[in-house]
């Protein structure tokens, strides 16, 4: 819950008025299905819709919505929650989950169960996919790829929980280049999942459920968000000594994000942390390391064999080939293949930068005028 509160407090603007929906969900188990119902109210939503698959992914740990006993086998089935209002149905003077419960035990058209298995994909839950304004889920990650471009293809608004590997598979990269899409707010942070009994690789047991800590997970949305805005300032000035140029490809490499030189304005191999902090007003992204098309459009030569055999001499151990198009270089004579990079171009000054130029002759006799 502290993961989801965490990120969706940054986008409570959006959430008004809007329909919400849980795709991947189980209503009783979801921290996502309980953040959005205990805060129904407080982000004026219009709705709220959780669909889970059938049967619950934490098999024989199926709990109410409040851990207040665990559900027959028989009732374990794909169901959909509708919420509409929340109110203080139980009399206790507070608006909370309390009220979602009682909502669920005693009002039929709340919950029901689906008539297919809950597949995200399904006719039916694509019918309430239709029907809704923003999807909110932790989806099956096995199924990362599928499922953001299933949400891209229905033109749907997004915050998804995701693998930070993402933003280097083929299909969703040049989503992302293209600004269809962005990282959220909290990226490449270790997460805590609950994970299924057959599990062997688990970190503690919480009342009877194993849990795992899992690297490398951040949030990709396309809902506008401050942070897209925020301009990275730089501050260190390129020189071709800590900036060397790749053997293959006509742009510098730069190690670290902070370390992005305040005055080159050429192709740049940055590490793929940028993305973090991307303002494409500030930069161009222009391709990625490891993705064929780019290779073509950068045209990024072949390792070759003269830099494979003085990497091997210099005790390289790595799995290239002389055949491959991928960024190599040689720094201090050393052969070396740096990790998987984004490649960039500046777009325009910063603030800072601005403010240290003369001023044109032009304007400071236009000023003097005034």
């Amino acid at each position: 819950m502290v993961d989801i509160e965490n990120e969706l407090k940054h986008y409570k603007v959006h959430f008004q008025n809007k329909v919400v929906f849980c795709n991947c969900d189980d209503p009783y188990e979801s921290n996502f299905f309980k953040y959005f119902a205990a805060n129904f109210n407080h982000l004026g939503l219009k709705k709220l819709i959780a669909t889970c698959y059938d049967p619950s992914p934490i098999a024989g740990k199926q709990l109410d919505i409040f851990g207040e006993g665990i559900l027959e086998e028989a009732e374990k089935k794909a169901y959909k929650i509708e919420i509409t209002e929340v109110t203080d149905v139980n009399n206790d003077g507070a608006i909370n989950l309390s009220d979602v419960e009682y909502l669920i035990k005693n009002d039929k058209n709340v919950l029901s169960k689906l008539v297919g298995n809950g597949d995200y994909k399904s006719k039916e839950c694509e019918k309430l996919l239709e029907e809704s304004d923003i999807v909110v889920t932790n989806p099956p990650f096995s199924q990362l790829n599928d499922y953001i471009l299933f949400l891209y293809k229905h033109k749907k608004k997004f915050i998804v929980m995701c693998n930070h590997n993402i933003v280097h598979y083929t299909e969703i990269f040049p989503l992302i280049k293209d600004n269809e899409m962005w990282l959220g707010y909290n990226s490449n942070k270790t997460v805590r999942f609950a994970m299924p009994d057959y599990y062997e690789k688990w970190d503690e047991i919480i009342d009877g459920v194993k849990y795992g800590k899992v690297p490398s997970i951040g949030w990709i949305t396309n809902l506008d968000i401050q942070k897209r805005h925020e301009e990275l300032i730089l501050y260190k000035s390129f020189n071709e000594e800590e900036y060397p140029k790749y053997d293959n490809l006509d742009a510098i490499d730069v190690e670290k994000v902070s370390d992005i030189p305040c005055d080159y304005y050429g192709i740049m191999g940055v590490p793929d942390t940028l993305l973090d902090q991307y303002n494409p007003k500030q930069f161009e992204i222009l391709g990625a390391d490891g993705i064929p098309k780019y290779a073509n459009e950068l045209k990024i030569g072949r390792i070759g064999e003269d830099w494979m055999k003085r990497y091997r001499e210099n005790g390289g151990t790595g799995h290239y080939t002389a055949n491959m198009r991928s960024i190599v270089l040689t720094k201090n004579g050393v052969p070396k293949k740096p990790y998987s990079r984004i490649f960039i171009r500046r777009k325009q000054h910063t603030p800072v930068e601005y403010l240290q130029q003369e001023i044109p002759v032009s304007m400071a006799a236009e000023d003097g005028k005034r």
